[in-house]
């Protein structure tokens, strides 16, 4: 897809033409106008030999195959895993963009959580009409079995990850917010790593605040949501359906950094009223239960009958405050993106205040005016399923073809309120490393924030996500896209 708007680029400010690939920096050359964050880049990059930083590229990519960050591709026809490439030049943010985010970032996910709590307590976002009662109550990822549940600490979204875009030198817009599973956080740590060691001297150049210590902060937090029968340190262990999960390297990363078990469901059981898993002491209490699989699959005895992958009875101990799940079951109705449309008045109902950062606007084609407009503008608009990720299911009207557009109107149609439609932003871009040399692509930004009883924790960064063909606005890993480092200069 090509935007035909004046694009911000994150490097040098905005400039027109910049969407369908703009003009390229030569290898060790770099503009001396650049704008703040990227001043002491430009001065390094600019002293830099193009054959050495094509051999770090090189070098990057080889260290990336070798301890194995890959992702799998459901319904590929050729390769079950593919390598997510990653780009060597850093997306950076200044300390005072940071502080702005974090407000803004801070203030969703707590209106995120009180949502939770209240749509499965007394509901009164519903009976004030603010968020229509049809959209929960029919919604797949709505859990009765969670109506008057406490979870503990109040925490229902334990980590959430908020896909976020930008337009122009203070315009950031929410695109997703992910509050089931978020991944992605490996590649995170990774490519931090991958910098540290390939340009070691721009770190003492440039400040740029630590992401390395999400682990820590990570098994923290969790641990400060322990359950009330938890009586000694916490145990935390992290639940993953297994090795064909696409994102199985990340569970077994985590649990290796965080000193934590990695378990799938045969090795857990209900014990004395706790969910145990077995050791080779035989079985041991777990506390808190980071899990990667899905709600339908985490209880055969509450879900579908038919999952391996949970624990029969986990639900029972859960709601007899047991064990702590992580994120709270039934957390995916905020994760809809017809609940996402909803999320300023959402913000503005549990909070008081305006939000301060800014949904993308989205038509709801659940509602007669939207498919309407969706009907009629689908060749300049992207089109999502309200449950979709990945970038799967998704029209992505201005370079589909006029048959893809047919085909996914008869969808549309048959199921409007399946999804919603937004508008074609003109994305930010930031510089890669070209064959040329420096040239900008579209980006996105994931923060991981991490969410305990007494505190919101923001690790200064996230992963950026690019999309390293010439004037696409895809960047997803599924869909081509690639990664590279996301530095916060501190001040």
């Amino acid at each position: 897809m090509t935007a035909q708007k004046t694009v911000f680029d994150e490097m040098l400010g905005a400039h027109d033409g910049l969407a369908t690939g703009g003009s390229a920096f030569g290898a060790g050359a770099a503009p001396l106008d650049a704008r703040g964050p990227y001043k002491a880049f430009c001065e390094w990059f600019s002293g830099e030999d193009p054959a050495r930083l094509r051999r770090k590229a090189a070098e990057a990519e080889a260290f990336f195959r070798r301890i194995g960050i890959t992702f799998n591709v459901y319904g590929a026809s050729e390769a079950d895993e593919r390598l997510i490439p990653f780009d060597i030049v850093p997306r950076i943010l200044s300390a005072r963009e940071w502080a702005r985010l974090t407000r803004g970032m801070e203030q969703r996910v707590r209106a995120i959580n009180a949502f939770l709590y209240d749509i499965y307590h007394r509901q009164e976002i519903l009976r004030a009409g603010i968020v229509p009662e049809s959209l929960v109550a029919r919604n797949d990822a709505f859990l009765p079995q969670m109506m008057g549940v406490e979870p503990p600490g109040g925490v229902y979204t334990h980590i959430v990850g908020i896909d976020l875009v930008r337009t122009g030198e203070g315009a950031f817009y929410v695109l997703e917010d992910n509050a089931r599973t978020p991944s992605g956080v490996s590649y995170m740590l990774e490519n931090r790593e991958t910098m540290l060691q390939m340009f070691p001297e721009l770190f003492s150049r440039m400040k740029v605040a630590e992401v390395s210590d999400y682990p820590t902060r990570l098994r923290r937090s969790l641990a400060a949501s322990a359950p009330p029968a938890c009586t000694g340190k916490p145990v935390v262990a992290i639940l993953t359906p297994g090795i064909h999960n696409s994102a199985y390297f990340e569970h077994a990363f985590l649990a290796d950094q965080m000193g934590a078990e990695l378990v799938e469901g045969h090795d857990l059981r209900v014990v004395g009223g706790r969910i145990q898993m077995r050791t080779t002491q035989g079985y041991t209490p777990v506390d808190v239960l980071y899990r990667r699989v899905d709600d339908a699959y985490l209880d055969p005895l509450t879900f579908n009958p038919d999952s391996l992958l949970g624990v029969p009875g986990i639900m029972d101990v859960y709601r007899a405050g047991g064990i702590t799940i992580a994120n709270a079951p039934g957390t995916g109705i905020a994760d809809d993106k017809a609940i996402y449309s909803y999320m300023p008045e959402i913000v503005r109902f549990y909070t008081g205040e305006k939000a301060l950062l800014e949904n993308v606007p989205t038509w709801r084609c659940s509602e007669p005016e939207g498919l309407a407009y969706a009907l009629e503008h689908l060749s300049e608009l992207v089109v999502k399923e309200v449950h979709g990720s990945g970038g799967y299911g998704m029209l992505v009207g201005p370079a589909a073809s006029r048959r893809e557009i047919a085909d996914f109107r008869k969808k549309l149609e048959a199921r409007p309120a399946a999804y919603i439609a937004q508008p074609t932003l003109a994305l930010s871009t930031v510089p890669i490393l070209a064959r040329t040399g420096l040239a900008p692509r579209h980006v996105d930004l994931r923060p991981f924030l991490l969410v305990a009883p007494d505190k919101i924790d923001i690790t200064p960064g996230g992963l950026t996500r690019v999309a390293l063909k010439k004037g696409s606005l895809v960047v997803n890993s599924s869909q081509g896209g690639g990664t590279k480092d996301t530095w916060v200069l501190e001040d």
